[in-house]
């Protein structure tokens, strides 16, 4: 699915991360969906860089799509086992 909604601003609170859209709708997630910004610094996840494409975050590597959120998706991140 595509969509057109493109981010305003976002903020959080200890335990959620909130997305404001430029049509009105915010968008609650949950921190847990999404493990780099719930270990990140709260200086960390102010430095959310919002593009057309959604929400990226530099210093930890997270790129969050507008698209993504609205289909309920979390850290899409394939965890491998490390090698013993």
């Amino acid at each position: 699915m595509t969509t057109s909604a493109k981010a305003k601003s976002i903020r959080f609170d200890q335990d959620n991360m909130w997305v404001e859209l430029a049509d009105g709708r915010t968008l609650g997630v949950p921190l847990a969906w999404f493990p780099r910004l719930l270990c990140a610094t709260a200086a960390q996840r102010r430095a959310c860089r919002i593009s057309a494409r959604g929400l990226h975050w530099e210093e930890i590597d997270e790129d969050i799509s507008i698209s993504g959120l609205l289909n309920g998706l979390g850290d899409q991140t394939v965890q491998r086992p490390r090698a013993a």
